[in-house]
């Protein structure tokens, strides 16, 4: 054992409550909890695991239209590594390794909305299982091609999202690369 897992275990390890912090009927307390999920994530982050294997948080967002279009969208860029949902706009928004994606909320394969599947790290269609990596990159299953994207752009500190430009990997791959900026 190394020095940092020996400190881990240490840490880890010193659970011991007094009974009076205990619930009643519960055998741990909530600070044996929380200190035992706090250790799990230091654990990970301490044996060098990559960012890929710790999930990707998701919430939903709500596009502003821009005055001239509303096929013109506009999305505050996510400060942390995320994945976003507008489903009025049907636009899943990804920050991912430095990189900000928009995509089309549908599975490419027969238009089915897709699903964040946060224990695999990854998007998966509930029809035919297809499964795509946070780039939109096709893994797995019945789909032919990669996720679809939105031509993106962006402007000072929002991701701008034109849903009248939408690039298909098989169709125009140098467009289909292109489309993503910098977070």
């Amino acid at each position: 054992m190394n020095d940092r897992e020996l400190r881990l275990t240490m840490i880890c390890d010193d659970d011991r409550p007094s009974h009076d912090e205990r619930a009643p009927g519960d055998g741990h307390t909530r600070r044996q909890f929380l200190q035992r999920a706090s250790c799990a994530v230091g654990a990970l982050a301490a044996l060098g695991l990559p960012a890929e294997v710790m999930a990707l948080p998701i919430s939903e967002v709500s596009g502003e239209s821009s005055p001239a279009s509303d096929a013109v969208q506009r999305y505050p860029i996510p400060s942390t590594d995320s994945v976003k949902i507008d489903r009025k706009n049907e636009v899943i928004l990804v920050r991912y390794q430095g990189r900000v994606y928009a995509f089309g909320l549908w599975c490419p394969h027969q238009n089915t909305a897709l699903n964040w599947v946060a224990g695999d790290h990854q998007f998966q269609c509930p029809k035919h299982h297809s499964k795509y990596q946070p780039t939109g990159q096709f893994i797995s299953g019945r789909a032919t091609r990669n996720m679809d994207r939105y031509g993106i752009t962006k402007d000072g500190t929002s991701a701008v999202v034109d849903l009248d430009m939408i690039w298909q990997s098989d169709k125009d791959a140098a467009q289909w690369q292109a489309a993503s900026i910098p977070a």
